[in-house]
């Protein structure tokens, strides 16, 4: 398809592979953001259908962040059945997520571990950094896998989108 001058502002497919398929942007090189000029946040949307563990514990970002939790029914939100623990603060205080939600991580709050403890419904995780870049100023960042991730191939895309 020919290039139109706003069809750059699209960015269709942008999957990338990790602990479960993701949507992915951001203004790191290598990533579909970083063509922009001062492209201004870290997303990833994932969709949970199976407890797990995510790879970083306690750590802080030099940004604020939110995390959206909600059903993967898209015409009710609320159909939502998992549980996920989430540790907040130098204590470690445990607070368990079992409703759709809205989590929102000053800058500068010690967060995690955070496991997925129970799926009895897939549900869909999106977060958002408010910086181009996921960087930690504490924390182990090793366990981030460093950028850019691998992307998935046109034909694994075709199996993601019909189901297989």
């Amino acid at each position: 398809m020919a290039e139109t001058k706003y069809g750059k502002y699209i960015i269709r497919e942008p999957i990338e592979k990790g602990f479960a398929p993701m949507i992915h942007i951001c203004g790191e090189e290598g990533c579909h953001g970083a063509k922009f000029a001062s492209f201004p946040v870290e997303v990833q949307l994932l969709c949970i259908s199976e407890p797990t563990t995510f790879p970083h514990q306690a750590h802080v970002h030099d940004a604020d962040e939110i995390f959206f939790i909600f059903g993967s029914n898209p015409l009710n939100y609320f159909d939502f059945d998992a549980e996920i623990e989430i540790s907040l603060g130098e204590e470690g205080e445990k607070h368990i997520v079992n409703t759709t939600s809205i989590v929102y991580i000053p800058k500068g709050l010690v967060h995690g571990p955070i496991a997925i403890t129970k799926v009895a419904k897939p549900f869909q995780w999106m977060h958002v950094l408010f910086t181009p870049k996921y960087d930690m100023t504490r924390g182990d960042v090793s366990l981030h896998p460093t950028h850019p991730r691998e992307r998935y191939s046109p034909e694994e895309i075709k199996k993601l989108k019909s189901g297989q």
